[in-house]
């Protein structure tokens, strides 16, 4: 049988302890789990698999990211956030805060003049979903519910719905 993987010495025995107990989560204590095991127990990457319960890939890629970098190879960022955008979320309050006042005086833009004024902005077209989004994200929802609205006569709800349903009709 082949000898368990070779950790390297980047941290002491008890630096490396300490390193463990420190996981700040239970992904991170897994990961650093396995080197531990690896290298003071002199397992197998299979039997370190065993025991915390994941892949023996996940095992080896540990080892081997562990032995090019050091602890900081093990280190994992998440990957929230807005990752595709045209503008920080700062810009777009900056963008649309003129805007707010000229909403605030009784004239709300609608969706295609916000859509001009961001283009001019950005140097690029832009659809009109990423429009929608902005608004909704910036809590713009009476202008959006307003630019769908047809223009038509308080009136005309009844007329239809006195039509279509017989049983509101008045003979």
């Amino acid at each position: 049988m082949r000898p368990p993987a070779q950790i390297k010495d980047w941290l002491g025995i008890d630096e490396m302890f300490r390193w463990l107990q420190e996981a700040p989560s239970e992904a991170a204590h897994k990961r650093r789990m396995a080197i531990w095991l690896t290298h003071t127990g002199k397992l197998h990457a299979r039997q370190v698999a065993e025991i915390l319960g994941i892949s023996t890939q996940a095992v080896w890629l540990w080892i081997r990211q562990y032995n090019q970098a050091g602890p900081a190879g093990l280190v994992r960022t998440g990957r929230g956030g807005r990752r595709r955008s045209f503008m920080s979320r700062e810009q777009e309050v900056e963008l649309l805060a003129p805007l707010i006042q000229k909403a605030r005086a009784g004239q709300a833009p609608k969706p295609n003049a916000i859509r001009q004024i961001i283009e001019q902005q950005l140097g690029h077209s832009v659809s009109m979903s990423y429009i929608y989004r902005l608004l909704r994200r910036h809590g713009w929802a009476d202008v959006l519910a307003r630019s769908h609205a047809p223009k038509r006569s308080p009136n005309a709800n009844d007329t239809f719905a006195d039509l279509t349903r017989p049983w509101r009709r008045e003979d």
